[in-house]
Parts: C-alpha cells; structure tokens; sequence
C-alpha cells in the first residue's frame, strides 16, 4: 500500500520549455557574446525578444535532435545540458586552432577552463580562425559513437578531445572550472537580474536578463493540480519532491501556483540539497538524477543527516510504500535504485511518444498526465 509519493516537477507539474529555452540561450551567450568566446555567426542581446528565443533554441539543439538525446542517455539536468553543449562546441573550437597553436591549445584542454582562457581562446578565434563554424547538429552524431550513460556522458567529453585534438585530458566533468561557469550563467538566464545573486552570490555578470521564472507554464491546470493533491493528502498520504530545480526555482513558482503547501516541506528535496550534499560528500558526487539521492532523502527527510542518505541500504524492504512520479528515464532509473514502484507522466520533452519506452521499462503505471494520478489507487 502506497504511503509516500514524491513527485518531479518538470515535466510533471510545470512544462520544461523555458527551461530548455534557457539552457539554449545559455550555450548561445558562451558562444558569442564577447566577453566569452565572441564567435561571429550571431549578435548577441541579453533581452532577446520570444521569435530570436525561438530561433535560438531551434538552432542550438539542432531542432530538440540534441536534447532528445542527452535526455535519453540519463542526463536530466540542464546544468549538464549546457555544459555538454557548449564544451563540445569549445573542442571543435580548439582543433581548428590547434595547427597554429599546438603548444597554447594543448595546455590549455589539459588545465582548468575559465573566464581568462575563455578570453583567450576568444582573442585566438578572431585572428586565427575568423571563419570558424558552430555545428551544432555533429553533436548526436559524435556522441552516438560512444555508449555513454549518465554522468559517464561528461566524462566523454574527454575521449571526444583526445580524438579531435590528439590531446589526452581528464579536465571535462562536473567537477570543473567551467562546469561551475556554466552552471552559473545558466542561473543568470532563468533567475535574471533581480533574483540571481541570492542563487549564485553574485549579480549577472551581463545585465539586462528578464529572467523565465516568474514565466513559467503549468502543464495542468493548477485548482485542479490543488484538488488532487488534497485527495491524496486526505488518503493519509505524505506528499515530497525530488526535483533537479535550485530550491528558488522550485518554492517560488509552487508557491505562485497555490500548491507548495500541500508538500510537506521536510521532504521538498531541490538541486540546491543535492549541492549540499556534494560538497560534504565529494568523493560521492555526482549525486543528481538519475542518481537515486534527492528521492531517498525526500523520503527520510531534509532534518535527517545528509550522511544517513548516502548511507541508506537500496533497495529498500517496503517498495509497494513509494511511488516516484516523474517524465524521465532518469527518474525512472531512480526509482529502480531504490526499488520502488514509478509513474511515468507523458508530458516531458517526448509526450506521447514515450509511452513505448516506458512501457518496455515496466513502468508500474503510465498516465498522459498527472490528473490522472488518483487511477493509481483504484
């Protein structure tokens, strides 16, 4: 008998498009924005208008061809996303410089990568490779020759460098430099001027970002989303989280939409605990989905030691107890970690078009969305 649900939010209650639209416009400034790599091809604007957002999104994954990709290797987070898009991009940058700085190019995919080698590699770009082209599209097909999953998928990134530039490096992962660059530049697009330096510490380091957060679209509409969630809680029912959204990005617009209230808040487990958590427990990183760690700390809760989580025994003895609900492959993956029943909902990137792949994974349940979450229990 099912006790404890702990949902996903995107994909289940809130679509995932802007954030998809600012992982795409994150890879896009990085690229061309002169106080990053500057690369001509583009005019870069810190205010675009919804056609140019469009436009770049279409543009920059390849029409959602690399998204759908990434997605369907494990990865859900859209740190990883930009991250992954954008040094991919920065490598074929580094070959086509390479014959004319053999000796720069190679300590510099050897070292940390920053903001001053970003300058550099920019100042490089404008006088020995003028004419260089972004394809973003070659992304799938480089990727695709390997069989990387999850976060093996950033650690890739250096076997792709070793074949382009004849380099061997182990620089590419989430423990970098510009892995923390473009998690933070990320942030400035979502959060936008007035709300991201309580994420980051800092002010946008471009200003005149809007920022989506306070545009966020409702996958179901919210009084109704609010009536189911009363039902279940009326069943006895302890409702939590589990959610690759900073915990900024996750309270506030819950809170807009009138249901944050009903999660009990010692199980609203965000990025920001999985941050946490990373940083007390190092050699355990990375701990994001499809690693099982935000949904079994949603279900011991947020007063209890981060280290009883990384500590807890999987699977667990009572699986029929919990039920995930989420969009993703990565939750699905979590859910089998910890051995517990899963509901997928086909409102994530895939719709409908998932329902196969969940249905081959032996997903407990399958609901077109989550309205029809109450089906569980019939």
């Amino acid at each position: 008998m099912i006790k404890t649900i702990l949902f996903d939010v995107d994909g289940v209650f809130l679509s995932e498009e802007r954030y998809f639209d600012a992982s795409a416009l994150c890879v896009w400034e990085l690229l061309h924005n002169p106080s990053y790599l500057g690369l001509a091809g583009d005019t870069f604007a810190p205010a675009p208008e919804e056609a140019k957002i469009r436009a770049v999104r279409e543009t920059v994954f390849a029409k959602d061809d690399v998204l759908n990709f990434i997605k369907s290797r494990g990865i859900n987070s859209n740190w990883d996303m930009v991250y992954l898009t954008f040094s991919y991009q920065l490598i074929r940058l580094c070959e086509s410089l390479k014959p004319a700085h053999a000796e720069e190019i190679t300590a510099l995919i050897q070292g940390q990568i920053n903001r001053p080698q970003l300058s550099r590699l920019a100042e490089l770009a404008r006088t020995d490779a003028p004419a260089f082209e972004i394809d973003y599209a070659a992304f799938t097909a480089d990727f695709a020759k390997g069989s990387a999953q999850k976060s093996e998928l950033l650690l890739y990134l250096n076997t792709i460098a070793e074949e382009r530039l004849g380099v061997s490096t182990n620089i590419f992962s989430r423990n970098s430099e510009l892995w923390n660059l473009c998690q933070e530049t990320f942030q400035e697009w979502y959060l936008g001027d007035d709300l991201v330096a309580d994420s980051i510490g800092r002010p946008t380091f471009t200003t005149g970002k809007k920022g989506f957060l306070k545009d966020e679209i409702a996958i179901v509409e919210p009084a109704k989303v609010r009536e189911l969630l009363l039902a279940l809680k009326e069943k006895g029912l302890t409702l939590g989280i589990g959610t690759g959204r900073p915990t900024i990005e996750t309270h506030v617009p819950l809170r807009e939409l009138g249901l944050l209230d009903l999660f009990d808040a010692n199980r609203v487990v965000t990025a920001s605990h999985v941050l946490d958590a990373e940083s007390e427990f190092p050699d355990q990183a990375p701990l994001s989905k499809p690693h099982p760690h935000c949904y079994v700390r949603g279900l011991l809760g947020l007063d209890r030691p981060i280290a009883d989580t990384i500590n807890y025994s999987l699977p667990i003895t009572n699986p029929s107890e919990v039920l995930i609900v989420g969009d993703s492959p990565a939750d699905l993956l979590a859910a089998r970690s910890i051995g517990c029943l899963f509901a997928a909902t086909l409102t994530g990137l895939s719709g409908q078009a998932a329902r196969e792949k969940f249905e081959n994974a032996n997903a407990e349940f399958i609901l077109n969305d989550v309205s029809e979450i109450l089906s569980v229990f019939e």
